[in-house]
């Protein structure tokens, strides 16, 4: 790929740094010892905290590079209430009530993020657009139509088709054969919520000690001995808030999460109404992929943010920037000429069973594994664990007790993606071609 893809300011760091740069302030010393000790400082770890924090609990949080580095500023922004498994499916593993009750959980995670950005002025650009999932053949659609007439009724989805013929009215792709609008998600400037969180966090006296990784954790009378670096730290409490991130300083975790690389570009400046061609509403867009693509306007609307699954272990974004911008364009030809101004990636955590877990082993509490839908359900979940370590009767949730799933073959490292990827960007390409076939003899 020639250079000239590229434009001349371009860099190799997420877009959302450019609006809300990392704080690189003073780094506080490493106390010897704390009440709650959170290993992690993205959205998971700092909603706890604040929640420790709040009734005077001494806090600390370590982060192994600097706070929210991780996925927390390096995600699309945008917001759902989306548990991966159906209705369907939750039903058939844990009967009609509990399968209600764990949907009803990513509802209020969004309620929560939604309620507070509000209550606490967090300029972040929240706002409710709605979300356009768009369809790649027929049968997507049609699956579409089922999943709405399928949904329970005490869960109010306002889902709605668009048909084929009225694509247009939400998206400027010929890709698409219709969809389906969910009005309930927004988007959100994921830099600046993290950085809300941090102030909050720190207004209530929690230390964040950054280029501070956990190493080990060891139980003892006092708790939990954590070890880093730079010296050993007693908790009373320790969480583990890493998710994609999760190393073998906690082993336990780490062989039940899987780290599955997201990758982002966003484009220079277009010209003035072309994005708003693009994508008609200023909806967050995805489809009805297995390796699937997300995109959005920036919150200016001047740029395409856009993201995908084009890898599974590349982490020079020089090379996956050019994937991503072919991707792009394959479905909106008219940014072929659109230079990329930021590449970027990051690690989110998915789980066996495509759930979020939070709860407790040996004495170490962990909540992580959110499959993609970080923003509402990684804050709505720290709080929860938060309350919890604080001892608050109101961290109680539908996921308490959930068996958190791993498999013996697996140790942390991911090597059954590869042929999974294959073969689902193989389907996703015969379903996409034979419709295009059918679509071409009529």
């Amino acid at each position: 790929m020639s250079q000239p893809l590229f434009s001349q300011d371009f860099k190799l760091t997420p877009y959302w740094w450019e609006r809300s740069p990392r704080s690189q302030g003073n780094n506080p010393a490493l106390p010897k010892s704390a009440d709650v000790v959170i290993i992690g400082s993205g959205y998971t770890g700092l909603s706890a905290a604040i929640q420790t924090a709040n009734i005077g609990l001494d806090t600390v949080v370590l982060d192994a590079v600097h706070a929210g580095w991780g996925c927390s500023s390096r995600n699309g922004g945008q917001v759902d209430s989306g548990i991966k498994p159906s209705y369907k499916q939750l039903k058939q593993k844990y009967g009609h009530a509990r399968a209600l009750a764990l949907l009803q959980e990513g509802v209020n995670a969004f309620n929560w993020v939604k309620s507070y950005t509000t209550e606490n002025h967090i300029d972040c650009d929240f706002k409710q657009v709605g979300r356009f999932v768009g369809a790649h053949n027929p049968a997507a659609l049609d699956g579409f139509r089922k999943d709405i007439i399928n949904s329970p009724h005490e869960l109010e989805v306002n889902a709605r088709i668009i048909e084929p013929q009225d694509t247009a009215s939400e998206v400027g792709s010929t890709h698409y054969h219709g969809g389906m609008v969910l009005p309930r998600y927004a988007s959100i400037d994921p830099g600046r919520y993290h950085a809300g969180l941090l102030k909050h966090a720190q207004r209530l006296g929690v230390t964040v000690v950054s280029h501070c990784p956990a190493t080990g954790t060891k139980k003892n009378k006092h708790g939990v001995l954590v070890r880093t670096p730079r010296k050993d730290i007693q908790a009373k409490q320790v969480l583990v808030a890493t998710s994609g991130y999760t190393s073998q300083a906690t082993p336990w975790q780490r062989k039940r999460i899987i780290p599955i690389g997201s990758y982002m570009i966003a484009t220079e400046p277009l010209p003035e109404g072309l994005l708003q061609q693009l994508i008609v509403n200023n909806r967050v867009v995805t489809d009805s992929r297995k390796v699937i693509v997300y995109f959005r306007q920036c919150p200016e609307g001047k740029r395409m943010l856009f993201g995908g699954r084009v890898s599974l272990n590349e982490t020079n974004p020089r090379l996956s920037g050019p994937a991503l911008h072919r991707m792009m364009v394959e479905l909106f030809p008219a940014l072929q000429s659109a230079k990329i101004s930021h590449s970027w990636m990051g690690y989110v955590g998915y789980t066996f069973d495509d759930l979020p877990h939070l709860g407790q082993h040996q004495g170490v509490h962990y909540a992580m594994g959110y499959c993609g839908s970080g923003i509402a359900l990684s804050s709505y979940f720290g709080m929860r664990i938060g309350q919890q370590l604080a001892g608050n009767p109101e961290g109680a949730c539908a996921f308490d007790g959930l068996n958190f799933q791993n498999r013996f073959y697996y140790r942390g490292n991911p090597w059954f993606l590869a042929p999974s990827l294959f073969y689902y960007r193989w389907r996703d390409a015969q379903h996409s071609s034979v419709t295009t076939a059918k679509n071409n003899k009529t």
